[in-house]
């Protein structure tokens, strides 16, 4: 693909990847995971480590995922050393930058303190040795360890309310079953925003100790 499509056609195409994917497929793969307790309709997860290609955004977290989008998806479409292309995963998560994850440093430059996290999440068989080096210095390569993770899953609208809503009711279901947590909550979307809004998968993840 031209690496040199401008931001918003790169957005525009991979929403529409993200869209037709699950149709051809049946679903897009996501990080391997365990639930090994549930609390209602909050289930504790173990992931398996899996490698993520990341942006910082000094940006609000309205603003962040579109501001990330045209830079991640450069990176999978092609803008990298070896003009390797990528089939999609979800989610893409996005949490405060600060959020202190316990992950390996990243193979590009640090990223900058503040702002918001973006990730994609590169497909099972890619690691950091495997992944091409992105020619776009703001693009990270990352390992995210084997993390335990809290999780809340809601459909409905992106906004603020809906997401404060579930984050409340999360943290209000670990609270009572006395699970300690550590750090940002991540907000993970798994559809395109013109995917209908009763239809979307949405998540908030807490990292637990």
């Amino acid at each position: 693909m031209n690496r040199n499509l401008p931001g918003a056609l790169l957005r525009h195409l991979l929403w529409l990847t993200l869209a037709v994917m699950p149709l051809l497929s049946h679903a897009i793969e996501e990080p391997a995971f365990e639930v090994y307790r549930r609390l209602g309709n909050v289930e504790l997860r173990q992931y398996a480590p899996y490698v993520v290609a990341e942006v910082v955004i000094d940006a609000s977290a309205e603003e962040a995922g579109n501001q990330a989008f045209p830079v991640l998806a450069g990176y999978i479409f092609g803008k990298n050393k070896g003009d390797k292309s990528f089939a999609m995963t979800a989610p893409v998560t996005q949490t405060a930058a600060s959020l202190k994850m316990e992950m390996t440093a990243p193979v590009t430059q640090s990223a900058a303190p503040g702002g918001m996290r973006v990730q994609f999440v590169l497909p099972r068989g890619v690691t950091l040795a495997s992944a091409p080096e992105p020619l776009d210095p703001r693009v990270q390569l990352r390992l995210v360890p084997a993390t335990k993770w809290a999780v809340i899953r809601y459909s409905g609208s992106w906004s603020q309310s809906n997401y404060d809503e579930h984050l409340a009711a999360l943290r209000s279901a670990l609270t009572e079953a006395k699970v300690p947590t550590q750090g940002d909550p991540v907000f993970a979307r798994y559809d395109p925003p013109f995917m209908p809004w009763f239809l979307r998968r949405n998540e908030i993840w807490l990292q637990l100790p």
